[in-house]
């Protein structure tokens, strides 16, 4: 009897790993205006800086000495590396954060969370099922933003090998290699801000609370990096080995920085990650 009952309680058909599909959440999150704002402001950075090297003449040696800032007209490849070192330390961190903070919190403002439960959506596959979409989109943004740089810059300045600071170039497959490399690192490098955003999104009905506040966390980091008086501490800080991706723009890639840097952020996103899940799997739902 107990077996008939627990047969019944089950609608004929339904598969909890079939709720909520991977492509139904992302065309979902395509369409929200925020997505597109996000998408339009990263497409149009390369544009902005281009017109501000022609506005303000070609960038060249101060003090003697030489940067990857003044180097970014001398080929496409050099114009997208400069877009990513202006963009990784704060604008890069918005999308990141905008795309891991605003999806479940938003849900929970429209008050249309319970509805997704109610579907029946285990809490595991939704935040599965949007957490895999908002890390697709992020990695996507960081995509679009040398891409874009690398056509603009590849048109305005030609396409050529990158130029390197300190001396010395990289043919134009390595350096596209290389930026690949540092694409990877830094959306790497930004997973504490996608775990603290999404932590944020499952305690709040709040967007703005979830996504400010991972922003500002951080900021908080960086500020506290640049307190040398912390000394090796600072080793454990994401922000530490934010900028580790240079490395990769050198005659000789040199892993080491990069390695701790991922071994630092992904410890602590995997640590974010763990408690969105587990509070969000015993939390009273009712918006």
């Amino acid at each position: 009897m107990s077996t008939l009952t627990e047969k019944s309680a089950v609608a004929s058909g339904y598969r909890a790993g079939r709720t909520l599909p991977l492509r139904v959440e992302l065309v979902r999150q395509l369409k929200r205006r925020r997505t597109l704002m996000m998408g339009g402001i990263l497409a149009v950075l390369p544009f902005v800086l281009l017109i501000a090297f022609a506005i303000g003449g070609s960038p060249g040696e101060r003090n003697g000495q030489v940067t990857l800032l003044d180097t970014a007209t001398s080929s496409g490849a050099n114009f997208a590396a400069v877009n990513l070192f202006v963009s990784a330390g704060f604008l890069l961190v918005i999308p990141v954060a905008l795309f891991c903070g605003d999806t479940v919190a938003s849900e929970a403002s429209w008050s249309s969370l319970r509805y997704l439960l109610a579907a029946p959506v285990p809490r595991a596959r939704l935040l599965w099922s949007k957490l895999v979409v908002a890390l697709g989109l992020s990695l996507a943004a960081m995509i679009l933003l040398p891409l874009v740089a690398l056509a603009v810059g590849t048109a305005a300045y030609g396409w050529g090998p990158l130029q390197i600071p300190t001396g010395g170039a990289l043919d134009t497959a390595t350096a596209t290699q290389r930026l690949a490399v540092v694409i990877a690192y830094i959306f790497l490098s930004q997973l504490v801000t996608a775990g603290l955003a999404f932590w944020l999104s499952t305690k709040t009905d709040a967007p703005l609370g979830a996504v400010g506040g991972a922003v500002g966390l951080t900021i908080v980091g960086n500020v506290l990096d640049a307190v040398t008086a912390l000394g090796h501490w600072r080793d454990f800080l994401p922000a530490h080995w934010q900028f580790a991706w240079a490395d990769a723009v050198q005659p000789h890639l040199e892993w080491s920085g990069m390695i701790q840097g991922t071994a630092v952020s992904i410890t602590y996103a995997l640590v974010l990650f763990a408690l969105a899940f587990r509070g969000f799997a015993r939390k009273d739902v009712v918006s």
